[in-house]
């Protein structure tokens, strides 16, 4: 039996993020109030139909905030009832502010100014401070979480997001060569559902496999944010076969970098990037790592986010995003 979206039972997915920053030595968090609960909250929202939930999360603290963000760490969510009766699903981030020319925010869709009928006040606190001036007690889970990180030297991540391109032409059905098979209308779709989930988590970055089904999925992307890919013959199908060492050279190159970055490649070139982010993971992560073919959808996206430590870059949480079609 089908469900409305007014049908009690249907789930309310909302997306949000916890912004922090540090002043003093500090850890420093964002709250919002509403007025019309005459609350104190974190930034958050419904998802808007064909949304992925990083993109809402972005764009929901963008609108309530003023400025927009870059999604890092995933947070413990919550699930309550609302008055209603029907269950409402909040998923949370971590979230640091991002110049507003960045390529990533570049890449978004304009949000508009704060409405202040709907949030009259935003203020950084001190944790402590925050803790005690949420309305809901429950809104402290994720806050605890955040904490947690920071003692433990694992807050500040920047993201490596791994891609598989988008469907492509099969291979029985293209006659040319293999380097030049094209992505079917699926597969552009995919490419283009990409761009909002990429710019979420701040990728200003983008290396690619030169073959065409690569270059194309990424290109919806690199276009929005201005940015001009790195094409590489490393993780093609066929130089990855010869030479997998080079594949993971480069896969500890972008990890060192610890900047935001996205590399396209191919479903057999997965498993020697798998087992360098495993290599470089905790082992909780490491365990959340796909290990099964196909390991990522066609337009999948696995965001690994790493943080520079002591003994060099760790991927400390990870998340697979495959964007709804519209």
């Amino acid at each position: 039996m089908s469900t409305s979206a007014d049908d009690p039972a249907t789930v309310i997915e909302s997306a949000g993020a916890l912004v922090w920053r540090v002043r003093d030595g500090g850890l420093q968090v964002q709250l919002i109030h509403r007025p019309r609960y005459d609350d104190w909250s974190w930034p958050k929202g419904k998802v808007d139909p064909g949304e992925a939930l990083p993109t809402t999360a972005a764009r929901e603290v963008t609108e309530e905030t003023g400025k927009p963000v870059s999604l890092g760490l995933p947070l413990p969510g919550l699930e309550y009832l609302t008055p209603e009766g029907r269950v409402k699903r909040v998923h949370y981030w971590a979230a640091t502010r991002v110049h507003s020319r960045s390529p990533a925010v570049t890449a978004r869709a304009p949000v508009p100014p704060v409405d202040p009928a709907e949030i009259d006040d935003v203020r950084w606190l001190g944790v402590d401070e925050a803790a005690g001036r949420l309305t809901r007690a429950a809104d402290r889970i994720p806050l605890e979480a955040l904490i947690e990180e920071h003692e433990k030297g694992r807050l500040a991540t920047t993201a490596l997001v791994v891609a598989r391109h988008g469907k492509a032409l099969a291979r029985t059905s293209w006659h040319g060569d293999e380097a030049s098979r094209p992505l079917t209308p699926t597969g552009h779709a995919q490419s283009a559902a990409l761009v909002p989930v990429l710019a979420a988590f701040g990728v200003d970055a983008v290396v690619t496999s030169r073959w065409r089904r690569c270059a194309d999925t990424i290109e919806p992307y690199s276009r929005a944010a201005r940015l001009e890919s790195l094409p590489s013959e490393y993780v093609t199908e066929a130089d990855h076969e010869r030479s997998p060492s080079r594949v993971a050279a480069l896969i500890r190159a972008l990890l060192e970098a610890g900047a935001p970055s996205l590399l396209c490649t191919h479903r057999p070139v997965l498993p020697t990037v798998l087992d360098v982010l495993g290599q470089h993971s905790r082992r909780s992560v490491a365990s959340a790592l796909p290990t099964k073919d196909p390991y990522l959808e066609p337009g999948e996206a696995l965001v690994t986010h790493v943080t520079q430590s002591a003994k060099g870059p760790r991927v400390v949480g990870v998340e697979k995003v495959l964007p709804p079609l519209h």
